[in-house]
C-alpha cells in the first residue's frame, strides 16, 4: 500500500488526531517527578522543567531521574543554583553527559537570578536571550510552564511525525521537514493548558506507544491517521542515514599517588571536553599520545580501559606510581567520588 502523502491530511483530520491524542494523554500521562498532571490547576516551576529539559537532553527518564531529585534537594530554587560553586555543580552532573550542559546550565541559572529577579521570562522569544538556552528548551519551557503555543520538537516527536506522514527522507536531513510538520499541530496563538499538554503527550506517545522498535500500533490513539501504519511498515520510519564511524582515540592516564595514598588530580582547562572537571593528568587523546609522563617516578602499566563518547571511543592505558608533585592531592574515596566517569574507570583499574 502506498504512504499517504503529507499534503493529504487537511487541517480538520490534523485536529482530529490532535484531539485524539490529548484525550489519550490525559487519561495515560507519565508521572514524572518534574511534571504537573494534566488538568492540574497548577503549573509546573518553571525552573524545574528548564532543569529536566536540560537533564533529559543526553539521557533517558530512568537515568535522569535521580539526579533531579538530588539536585533539587540541593538547590531546589535557580537562585540556590546560581549560587552554588562550579566545582561543586560539576561533581553534581557527573554522568549526565556533556559537562559544558552543566557549565552552561550554571550561566543560565546566575543570568536569571542575576537579571530577571529569579523568575524565568515567560516567552520562547525572551527564553532565547538566556545563555546556553537553545530553540529546543526554549520551546519546552515556554509551552511546558508557561502554557504558551510553541513547536517542541524532540526525538519522540521527529518519530511521531515521521510515521504520521511517512516521510521519506532520511534523518538528520529530514529534521527541518519533521519540524514544519510538527508546527501544524501547534494550533492557536493564546496561552492555554492545551499547549502543556500537547508537547507532552506527543512525548509520552513516543516513549510508551510510538517506540524506536516495535511499535505498539494496536495501542496507538492515532493509528487512524498513522500513514507508516498504512504501509504496512510503521516500525521503517524514520529513515536514517548511515552513521559515519565512530573514530578512535589513544592516550594515557598517569594515577600518581603519594606515601599517604592520595591521588593526583588536576583541574582540566575550561574549554574543551571535560572542561573545568577534575581529572587525573593524563596525555592527549590522539592516534600516537605523547608517553611523556607528568612527573619522573617509576612508573608501572596497570593495563588499559575503553570509554566511549559521543564522537569518538577512547583507550586509555594506565599507568601507577608512587612520588610528589605539584598536584591536587585527594583522598582516594574522594577521587572516587569526585571524577568523571572516564577517569574514574581508570583509577579503579589502577587500584585493582
Amino acid at each position: 500500500m502506498d504512504a499517504v502523502p503529507p499534503s493529504d491530511k487537511s487541517a480538520p483530520e490534523v485536529a482530529r488526531i490532535r484531539a485524539a491524542l490529548l484525550d489519550w494523554y490525559a487519561v495515560h500521562a507519565r508521572t514524572l517527578v518534574w511534571r504537573a498532571p494534566p488538568g492540574s490547576h497548577d503549573r509546573p516551576d518553571p525552573y524545574r522543567v528548564w532543569l529536566s529539559e536540560v537533564m533529559l537532553q543526553q539521557t533517558t527518564t530512568p537515568h535522569a531521574t535521580p539526579y533531579f531529585l538530588a539536585f533539587t534537594a540541593r538547590w531546589p530554587t535557580v537562585e540556590a543554583l546560581a549560587a552554588a560553586g562550579d566545582s561543586d555543580v560539576m561533581a553534581a552532573w557527573a554522568g549526565l553527559g556533556y559537562y559544558a550542559r552543566a557549565r552552561n546550565l550554571l550561566a543560565c541559572a546566575r543570568a536569571v537570578a542575576r537579571d530577571h529577579d529569579g523568575v524565568f521570562p515567560g516567552t520562547e522569544a525572551e527564553l532565547l536571550k538566556l545563555p546556553g538556552v537553545g530553540a529546543y528548551t526554549a520551546a519546552a519551557v515556554a509551552a511546558i510552564a508557561f502554557e504558551q503555543p510553541a513547536n517542541v520538537v524532540d526525538g519522540n516527536v521527529e518519530r511521531v511525525m515521521s510515521r504520521l506522514f511517512a516521510v521519506e527522507a532520511p534523518l538528520p536531513a529530514a529534521r527541518p521537514h519533521l519540524k514544519a510538520l510538527a508546527a501544524r499541530f501547534v494550533l492557536g496563538d493564546q496561552p492555554g493548558a492545551e499547549h502543556a499538554d500537547w508537547p507532552q503527550a506527543l512525548m509520552d506517545l513516543g516513549a510508551t506507544i510510538c517506540r524506536p522498535k516495535s511499535p505498539l500500533c494496536e495501542q496507538c490513539p492515532v493509528a487512524f491517521g498513522c500513514a507508516a501504519l498504512a504501509t504496512g511498515e510503521p516500525g521503517r520510519y524514520p529513515l536514517k542515514s548511515k552513521k559515519a564511524e565512530r573514530p578512535h582515540r589513544r592516550g594515557i592516564a598517569w594515577v600518581l599517588r603519594d606515601e599517604q595514598g592520595r591521588v593526583a588530580l588536576v583541574r582540566r582547562p575550561d574549554k574543551g571536553l571535560l572542561g573545568g572537571m577534575l581529572g587525573l593528568p593524563t596525555s592527549h587523546w590522539s592516534d600516537a599520545p605523547d608517553a611523556t609522563p607528568p612527573v619522573a617516578a617509576d612508573w608501572q602499566d596497570a593495563g588499559s580501559i575503553d570509554h566511549i563518547f559521543t564522537h569518538f571511543s577512547l583507550t586509555l592505558t594506565v599507568r601507577v606510581a608512587t612520588g610528589t608533585g605539584d598536584f591536587l592531592w585527594t583522598d582516594e574515596t574522594q577521587a572516587l567520588a569526585d571524577l568523571p566517569t572516564v577517569f574514574r574507570k581508570a583509577l579503579e583499574r589502577a587500584l585493582a
